[in-house]
């Protein structure tokens, strides 16, 4: 089974009790599909299915590899480099 080798970057474990959106898109003025955020530094981007493609941008110029979704009841995260999806518990 693969495992990921990037877990050492986490910071973050929970998502904040409170989301504006993407930080991008709301600078930008822009909408986004779903929320992630980055498990390293907290960022909060959109998806790849939003038009900016923020989280993942934010993964290609931070290298931070941890992503995990921000949406109601979903708990799941995703490393970047490893293309793995997981659910980190507390």
């Amino acid at each position: 089974m693969a495992e990921c080798t990037h877990l050492d970057t986490v910071e973050i474990l929970g998502a904040p009790q409170e989301i504006a959106g993407c930080e991008e898109c709301l600078e930008l003025g822009m909408r986004w599909v779903h929320l992630r955020m980055c498990q390293q530094c907290g960022h909060i981007g959109c998806c790849d299915n939003s038009e900016g493609k923020h989280a993942t941008a934010h993964f290609e110029s931070s290298g931070h590899p941890i992503i995990r979704s921000v949406e109601p009841g979903e708990s799941w995260s995703w490393c970047y480099v490893d293309e793995l999806m997981f659910e980190l518990r507390a």
